[in-house]
């Protein structure tokens, strides 16, 4: 069954674990195929916002919600030694039966590493330690004993097991930098996520095509997923708010018809999985009847179609 139309992504807005719980419970009854979490302890703003750390938030949904991909959108590589990583990944994905994706991504929120005292270093180191973490989790997923000198990691007849239940657990890569990101991705990825919409997507792919061929690797080896917020609504006077506020992120805006159209244009596009940020859907805050309203009438009378 194709993920390309239906992913839940939950961005900052986990107050209480019960309302999680209950939207992810709701979004598996009714056909969505996965649920995201942003790996992230504080928002990028000044107000104090309580936040549930993701790894463990996702061990919980494991044993709540026992059909659903469970992965991040994506863990931050600066947050976690990628060796630490690797062990919670294999666990969770044994305790998960074989669900997890692991989102990785090379960390951008400055105020998250000023408040932990974690070294943000500059983008070109933070993009040096996710390609080493790349080489560390693919060696420890794959070997008994794992050997690695970095510039920045170094690791001696290092071991993992259990090993994740998955034959080969998903490494998704997040982020859209055209130079490093992107050959990263062709280098090591399984999947591919950024945020975009048809004319940024085909843009990026066709970069990272550029870049699959130059490290000699197949470009449909690495699944493509895109991220947008989701704006759905008869109501056209609201739409047409949306439509006029200037939003930074990309977005899906319209009634049925007109959402269908766009995620479309996204499949045929080569996207396979498009994840829908939940706190766009209904108030921000809780998993409130409005929001589950939305996400049914979004996987039932938009996703559907291209079953």
């Amino acid at each position: 069954d194709p993920l390309w139309s239906r992913g839940l992504g939950d961005v900052y807005k986990r107050q209480d674990y019960d309302a999680t719980r209950i939207l992810a419970q709701h979004a598996e009854s009714t056909g969505w195929d996965g649920i995201w979490l942003a790996d992230h302890f504080l928002p990028d703003e000044d107000e104090l916002i309580p936040i549930h750390e993701s790894w463990i938030t996702l061990a919980a949904l494991a044993r709540d919600v026992p059909r659903v991909r469970l992965g991040t959108l994506v863990a931050g590589n600066t947050y976690r030694h990628p060796a630490l990583l690797a062990n919670m990944v294999a666990t969770l994905d044994n305790l998960a039966d074989g669900r997890v994706v692991l989102g990785l991504g090379a960390g951008w929120q400055q105020n998250e590493h000023e408040a932990y005292g974690l070294d943000y270093g500059t983008t070109g180191s933070r993009l040096d330690k996710l390609e080493e973490a790349c080489q560390i989790l693919k060696g420890l997923f794959a070997e008994d004993y794992f050997d690695f000198t970095g510039n920045y990691y170094q690791l001696k007849s290092a071991p993992l097991s259990p090993k994740p239940k998955q034959h080969k657990l998903p490494l998704m890569i997040g982020g859209g930098g055209e130079k490093r990101t992107l050959r990263i991705t062709a280098q090591y990825a399984d999947e591919w996520n950024v945020w975009g919409d048809v004319d940024i997507l085909t843009h990026k792919m066709a970069i990272l095509d550029q870049h699959c061929e130059a490290v000699g690797r197949d470009p449909k080896e690495i699944e493509r997923s895109a991220v947008a917020l989701l704006f759905l609504s008869d109501d056209q006077k609201y739409l047409q708010s949306i439509k006029d506020t200037d939003i930074a992120m990309p977005t899906i805006i319209g009634n049925v018809n007109e959402v269908i159209d766009t995620v479309g244009a996204l499949k045929e596009i080569g996207v396979k999985e498009l994840i829908v940020p939940d706190f766009t859907l209904g108030t921000l805050i809780g998993a409130d009847q409005v929001k589950q309203d939305i996400m049914e009438k979004f996987v039932t009378q938009v996703a559907k179609v291209y079953q």
